[in-house]
């Protein structure tokens, strides 16, 4: 949401119903190894989730897309799927998102607070620190001024170590 990493021509607050933001995925790559598993977020069923939704250039889409596939998908951990969401100001479109996999073997389900801050915390992948990721989503969303208050306490958690 907060780094898209690809050029675009507008961002757009927006808003997926059917699915919430959750840390319910294992992370092997990115924020952990398969010694250590870290979590990272997935779009799990149910609720609705507050994001961002980015338009992209016709003539560039091949390219930003192939990054995503890159980027998201490097154990195909997410399902890729079409989505209607809804942008502020009412207008509603179709949205490319990665979807939680819950038949995937990293899928870690509904955890507690409690255990999922003792997966993030020390848990080290090739983009850095798993509680790093968590602070930058939890600063990031207050800066989009959304207060996500299970996403606030499991920092607090997972910060008092």
């Amino acid at each position: 949401m907060w780094r898209p990493g690809f050029p675009f021509v507008e961002r757009k607050g927006a808003v997926l119903h059917g699915r919430r933001r959750a840390f319910c995925i294992y992370s092997v790559h990115h924020r952990g190894t398969y010694e250590r598993p870290g979590l990272v977020l997935g779009l799990a069923p149910g609720g609705a989730t507050r994001g961002a939704a980015y338009r992209v250039a016709e003539e560039a889409w091949p390219e930003v897309y192939a990054y995503l596939r890159e980027r998201e998908q490097p154990t195909e951990t997410y399902v890729e799927a079409w989505r209607e969401v809804r942008l502020d100001g009412g207008a509603r479109t179709p949205a490319l998102v990665f979807l939680s996999d819950k038949g995937h073997s990293q899928w870690a389900g509904d955890l507690t607070l409690e255990r999922q801050a003792a997966l993030i915390h020390g848990a080290v992948g090739l983009s850095g620190r798993n509680e790093d990721y968590l602070t930058d989503l939890v600063e990031h969303l207050r800066a989009e001024g959304v207060r996500d208050e299970g996403m606030e306490r499991l920092l607090r958690l997972v910060e008092t170590g």
